[in-house]
């Protein structure tokens, strides 16, 4: 394990080994806690030098990202198994990009996945913005839809 150290200016009392919070009036500070009243706040950190990406054992699929769905395998009431997107994690190890159909298309508009997965690419459309939560959205609970516009102006 190596060991990062510096020695910076304290934020809490910049740097005056004093602090004057809402408590000190009238030209009385107190000897600041965070540096002990030196002005100087020593920043540690911690680490190993990184040899590349490691393996992570027990996974099959990932995510590019989750907007807050309970994921695992499971089943519907008609015994089919949830979808839940993502890409095979031999191919994501490889670098593969995430392709087309691997977001939470079942759980998910094109403009919740994307304010969290890449915001450059969340759709703007006029009718989302009917309501504040996406959930709200009129437009919501036919989702396949919002995909399907989604797709094809994208070429997909």
């Amino acid at each position: 394990m190596k060991t990062f150290r510096v020695k910076a200016k304290c934020e809490d009392c910049e740097g005056t080994g004093l602090y004057i919070g809402m408590g000190e009036m009238d030209g009385y500070a107190v000897v600041c806690r965070s540096c002990k009243g030196t002005g100087c706040a020593e920043i540690v950190i911690k680490y190993k030098d990184f040899e590349g990406k490691k393996d992570r054992q027990g996974v099959h699929t990932v995510l590019e990202c989750n907007p807050g769905i309970g994921v695992g395998l499971g089943v519907d009431d008609d015994g089919n198994a949830f979808d839940f997107g993502g890409m095979d994690y031999e191919d994501w190890k490889a670098g593969k990009p995430f392709p087309p159909g691997s977001e939470m298309r079942n759980f998910v508009c094109p403009a919740r996945w994307y304010q969290m997965a890449n915001p450059s690419k969340k759709p703007n459309w006029e009718e989302c913005w009917e309501s504040p939560y996406f959930s709200k959205c009129t437009h919501y609970a036919r989702k396949h839809w919002c995909w399907k516009r989604f797709d094809g102006e994208r070429g997909a």
